[in-house]
């Protein structure tokens, strides 16, 4: 295969709507036709900072996949500079032997490597995405013709292995969606390509623990509104979706969370959305008096008034409905009435 054909192939492949991991292979099997390798190694960068996940390897055991994607090579990387937007690195170019290096004393020589280039992998405007090492055994080091065209190629590889693109895909199954984040396992986010961002999707917003509680809790997906400028919701709501992360989702990224315009929220107001809310919970009228600091004749009320706009005959019916619809705004994690211990006569104690 001529080489111009190998690089278009190269870029159907990246393009394609594989999985990510099915994608590395397949990249890896194209790029060995333009850059020859005997071994290679491409890896995701962890979205928390914590080192790299093997996506894909060639010709490599198990022992030295191992090595490479542990805390050692990781190090490695950052000594180097190899984790920064640069061309491709071979260990001819550093300013002290290869031996020096863990990596390569206790893990690529033995194996019988002994050459290699290695490029971090970027994509617009500047997000690191993963890794990449061709090995080789020869004890030349790599041509300048493979520097460069692995340098070019860089870019097409950085897009085939993107995590974001799957995450994207799953946003535009929310119509009209015009903020989101991606959620990840320590509760910090990052901003979604595409969409923009939210002070409700700030770090530390009660929006996001409510989120990761919902997926540690096994909800594949969820949807509820949320007041806007505060809790009494002198903007307004907002719809929030939030949508377990694709499979093939890094570590670490275990959410999306998708802000949109409310459609028909059937004449309800914020103060009977937060009554949903709590009856969605479980609560008993006294618990939701409580909890919103009101008599339990003032809950009745607002129960009577949701039961009618929801055309339900029972709470039970409107509580389904509020969650079939999502028409309710949720209880914040930890605030909620079962959060609290009440005495006999109904106080907090």
């Amino acid at each position: 295969m001529r080489s111009h054909q190998a690089v278009e192939l190269l870029t159907e492949t990246a393009d394609s709507t594989d999985t990510s991991a099915k994608r590395a292979r397949a990249l890896l099997a194209v790029l060995r036709r333009l850059v020859p390798f005997d071994g290679a190694w491409l890896a995701l960068a962890d979205p928390l900072g914590h080192g790299y996940h093997t996506l894909a390897s060639v010709d490599l055991d198990d022992p030295t996949l191992q090595f490479l994607s542990g805390p050692l090579m990781a190090r490695n990387i950052e000594v180097t500079g190899t984790d920064r937007p640069r061309a491709p690195l071979s260990p001819s170019d550093l300013p002290y032997p290869a031996e020096e290096l863990p990596t390569w004393a206790d893990c690529l020589f033995p194996a019988g490597i002994y050459a290699a280039l290695a490029v971090s992998l970027f994509v617009p405007p500047g997000r690191h995405v993963g890794f990449l090492a061709l090995l080789s055994g020869s004890r030349q080091p790599p041509s300048w013709a493979a520097r460069r065209r692995l340098g070019r190629l860089a870019p097409v590889l950085a897009h085939g292995i993107d995590p974001m693109r799957s995450l994207v895909t799953a946003a535009r199954l929310v119509r009209d969606a015009a903020a989101g984040a991606v959620l990840h396992a320590d509760g910090s986010c990052q901003s979604l390509p595409g969409l923009r961002t939210d002070a409700l999707l700030r770090p530390g917003a009660a929006l996001l623990a409510l989120a990761a509680e919902r997926i540690t809790d096994g909800q594949v997906y969820s949807s509820f509104l949320w007041p806007k400028g505060g809790r009494h919701a002198p903007d307004g709501h907002v719809r929030v979706t939030v949508l377990r992360a694709p499979a093939d989702a890094p570590p670490g990224l275990i959410a999306l969370i998708l802000l949109s315009p409310t459609a028909d929220v059937h004449g309800l107001t914020a103060r009977e959305m937060e009554v949903l809310g709590l009856l969605v919970e479980g609560c008993s009228n006294q618990e939701i008096a409580h909890a919103l600091v009101v008599a339990p004749r003032t809950v009745a009320t607002h129960l009577e008034h949701v039961l009618g706009k929801l055309d339900a005959p029972t709470r039970t019916l409107a509580a389904v409905r509020a969650v079939r619809d999502g028409l309710y705004v949720p209880v914040p994690p930890h605030q909620g009435p079962r959060s609290r211990q009440h005495d006999r006569n109904g106080r907090s104690v």
